[in-house]
């Protein structure tokens, strides 16, 4: 079993879960985007933060950082689950949080 699970590749997600990779802590990272998902097991990162990408690379390495599809699996082999999903601007300007509640929702449903 893992630690952690965190649901969401972006910035916050992707960042986070390699902190937490450094400090030993197993953490697998899930996204809906297949491609990114397989670039990131290759090492390969999009953002650019200074160190993340040594990070990431050295954690995949000591295989304490993995990034899946399967929301279902992270869900189920994990300890303690993040959310770190997207929350664009409604028009009024607050959050839009739909992608939360559906996370949170499937969070609810473990078989």
């Amino acid at each position: 079993m893992g630690d952690i699970a965190i649901i969401g590749s972006g910035y916050v997600g992707l960042v986070t879960g390699a902190c937490l990779s450094e400090f030993g802590l197993h953490v697998t990272c899930v996204d809906k985007n297949v491609n990114k998902i397989a670039k990131l097991n290759a090492c390969e990162v999009s953002i650019y933060e200074p160190g993340l990408k040594d990070l990431i690379c050295r954690n995949i390495d000591n295989k304490r950082l993995n990034f899946i599809t399967d929301i279902k699996k992270a869900i189920s082999d994990n300890k303690v689950i993040l959310i770190a999903v997207g929350t664009p601007p409604s028009s009024d300007g607050s959050a839009d949080v739909i992608h939360v509640l559906e996370v949170a929702m499937e969070i609810g449903l473990k078989p």
